[in-house]
């Protein structure tokens, strides 16, 4: 399937300012940027074999896609040294990192538009993410720079972005073309399987997560 290369610019651009985000949080940590740009290109080579455009096996081919990333967000969480280096992030710029939520709402829309994905998944049908990518930047400058807006406002603002997170992902996996689907079988969610929007469930999706995860740990853990 082809799109228009603006689409397809709007999206890599997006997918080049999380990892730059969350690097500058992660204090331009250098294995970490190596494993996330191999990752980015590991799935970008496959996806242009077309790969996962065959949807008939079970598993699903989809689960590479996102299994290898939320099982080293596990580990991380689970091993003494991933929270040492979950405890080392800047919170406030992972805060900043939900903008690209913003441009990724507007990339869906254009998916949609191409019939690519179902409504559902936009700011048109049940999809309100655009809403935390919105937000972060106050919560950022009120939050973190200014200190203006105390740890429970912070703790619900990052609860409800997560809520809104998966919220959009349980749709996007119910009108996925898998023994799975429920929802959208008019205009399933296809879009995602090519290059280069698999990068949106293999990399910007888990970034956006860890970032929730990470501050909501940081938060509960300290002192008010």
């Amino acid at each position: 399937m082809h799109y228009p290369l603006s689409l397809v610019l709007t999206f890599i651009a997006t997918t080049v300012l999380a990892l730059v985000l969350f690097q500058r949080a992660a204090h331009q940590h250098r294995i970490t940027l190596f494993v996330l740009v191999g990752w980015l290109l590991l799935q970008g080579w496959i996806s242009l074999t077309g790969f996962y455009l065959d949807e008939s096996g079970m598993p699903p081919r989809f689960v590479l896609l996102v299994g290898p990333p939320a099982l080293l967000i596990l580990s991380l969480f689970l091993t003494a040294s991933g929270r040492r280096f979950i405890d080392g992030l800047d919170t406030g710029r992972l805060t900043l990192l939900h903008m690209v939520r913003i441009p990724v709402e507007l990339v869906l829309f254009g998916l949609f538009t191409y019939g690519a994905v179902p409504e559902v998944m936009t700011f048109e049908g049940r999809n309100f993410d655009i809403l935390s990518g919105l937000t972060a930047p106050l919560v950022y400058a009120f939050g973190y720079l200014r200190s203006q807006i105390g740890k429970g406002v912070l703790i619900a603002w990052n609860v409800a972005c997560l809520a809104l997170l998966v919220n959009v992902v349980t749709h996007a996996v119910l009108a996925a073309p898998t023994d799975f689907q429920q929802i959208a079988f008019d205009k399933p969610n296809v879009g995602v399987l090519y290059f280069p929007f698999v990068w949106l469930p293999c990399l910007v999706v888990p970034l956006v997560l860890f970032a929730h995860l990470v501050s909501l740990r940081r938060l509960l853990a300290s002192r008010p």
